[in-house]
């Protein structure tokens, strides 16, 4: 905790910036007109928004991980199955990857991520009340759709309220976010899940414990969208499409609610006249307009970085949606073998074709599986708090390439890992460092591209990151039917392969152009 309030301390000036002097005589910039407005109630209000908001995102793609075992009996889930609907939602993604980054950077931040998060509710109380794996499928495939357009957005979003020196921390204050999110996810699943509760609506119509959990996961996107309605649009976004007293108007509000004078007291008067981005109406010329340079001038760049971020993202997001499901296989071990544990590869055995008991049975008596996911997002939250300390101090490279190497370790630990405890420490070290490695990702993309085409290249590289999301889900059942080694060598190569790629990133700045 006392690393944590350091932490923030550094983060900002805490409203010291609002008292510098300014010639008003001059316009501003964006730079200095954001950092006119000091650090304060406003920033710290954006980190509260941004729990439930980082939330939503990783409940779209999590929560099924820990239905799984409560649900396999009520669906009939088979083990590819359960890769199927881990994938399905990556798929949803891929569809709309580009219609999202193009509707943001054309018509702004905010309140399409109103609109996404409230919608992102919806399709997880309609996945809530699912009878049959078709339509969990169909729930999961339009969450997906909707939910990668507040994802991608977000992070520059947040991003472009904070002046340049404390830009570099966005990413892992989002990745803290996702850190806590990832303990209140199986702590509230440890309540709920092994209720056993059914309440019969209809004929065929049934509501499980799991149904009960679904539900309670959707305040965070409704809550999100009711928070974001009380925030301003990015005023860089504003001053990049022309709005300049728009986002004047912007800075004054916030220079209000950190400084506590009124928004007249607001040093900066008037605002640099940035060029502004093609003002043609037509879908067909903004279109162009955005991709014309990220095909350009940036396509080598752009193809480096969607590399990257496929190698780590599959790994990270394969790993984590599967790690309940390997806790889970953990503790049904235990449970036919009066408590014995093994080596991990042998606990595992009873995933695959033929190992399974005979007839569907739901063990309850889970609470480890909980428990371990608790311990493991607690580490990630403490190596976010570490990251956060180091990333300007090693830069975001070697960051990124020092995370990657580490967690290839770790998953070799993984495999040859004798007994559940040691596994669960090498599970841990693999999840958090491939969390902060693709948190760190996204910061590499935000650095390296205008505003103009920031959000388009963060969603463009989401969606391929995401397409093999998709495919390492889907594939991962059959490499575990296959044997232990495979698995976990094929995360091993994707992040070892991350962490050489990154020694040719070219050095980048926090400044946003």
């Amino acid at each position: 905790m006392k690393n944590f309030l350091k932490n923030l301390r550094v983060f900002g000036d805490c409203g010291e910036n609002a008292k510098a002097e300014y010639d008003a005589s001059k316009p501003a910039d964006f730079e200095t007109a954001l950092g006119a407005t000091g650090f304060g109630k406003f920033n710290f209000l954006l980190f509260l928004i941004a729990f439930p908001t980082c939330w939503a995102v990783m409940f779209q793609t999590t929560t099924m991980s820990f239905v799984f075992p409560a649900a396999q009996c009520d669906l009939n889930l088979t083990l590819e199955d359960k890769g199927l609907l881990n994938g399905v939602t990556f798929a949803g993604t891929v569809v709309s990857a580009f219609i999202w980054g193009f509707l943001f950077d054309t018509f702004g931040r905010r309140k399409l991520l109103i609109i996404g998060f409230f919608l992102d509710g919806l399709t997880v109380i309609l996945s809530a009340v699912s009878q049959d794996i078709i339509f969990l499928m169909i729930t999961k495939f339009l969450g997906g759709i909707i939910v990668i357009g507040p994802f991608a957005a977000l992070t520059p979003y947040l991003s472009e309220l904070h002046v340049a020196k404390y830009r570099s921390r966005i990413p892992l204050v989002m990745g803290a976010c996702f850190a806590i999110g990832g303990i209140y996810l199986p702590f509230i699943a440890s309540l709920i899940l092994p209720l056993n509760f059914e309440q019969v609506l209809a004929e065929n119509f049934v509501l499980h414990s799991w149904s009960l959990f679904l539900f309670v996961n959707a305040i965070p996107s409704l809550l999100g969208a009711l928070l974001l309605y009380y925030l301003p649009e990015s005023p860089k976004f504003l001053m990049s499409v022309g709005k300049h007293e728009e986002a004047l108007e912007v800075f004054r509000r916030i220079y209000s609610l950190n400084s506590g004078f009124p928004p007249e007291n607001y040093p900066i008067k008037e605002l640099v006249k940035e060029e502004t981005r093609c003002s043609q109406s037509s879908w067909l010329s903004k279109s162009c307009s955005q991709l014309g340079p990220l095909f350009g001038k940036y396509l080598k760049l752009f193809l480096l970085v969607c590399f990257l971020n496929v190698l780590i993202t599959t790994s990270f997001n394969t790993f984590r949606l599967w790690l309940p499901q390997l806790f889970q296989a953990i503790t049904d071990y235990k449970y036919y073998n009066n408590g014995t544990s093994a080596s991990l590869c042998e606990m595992l055995s009873i995933l695959r074709r033929g190992n399974e008991p005979k007839e569907c049975f739901v063990n309850f008596e889970n609470f480890d599986v909980y428990l371990n996911a608790m311990w493991v997002c607690l580490t990630s939250l403490t190596g976010y708090l570490i990251a956060g300390s180091l990333v300007n101090i090693l830069g975001q490279n070697k960051l990124l390439a020092i995370t990657s190497f580490l967690a290839g370790l770790c998953s070799i630990g993984i495999y040859f890992s004798p007994n559940s405890l040691l596994s669960t420490v090498f599970m841990a070290g693999f999840y958090s460092l491939c969390s902060i490695a693709t948190n760190t990702t996204s910061l590499v993309v935000i650095n390296l591209f205008p505003t103009s085409i920031r959000t388009t290249s963060l969603s463009l590289a989401f969606m391929f990151a995401r397409i093999f999301s998709m495919v390492g889900n889907v594939i991962f059942p059959y490499l575990i039917n296959m044997g232990c080694e495979p698995p976990f060598v094929m995360l091993a190569v994707l992040v070892f392969t991350c962490s050489i790629l990154t020694l040719i990133l070219p050095e980048q700045k926090n400044s946003l152009q």
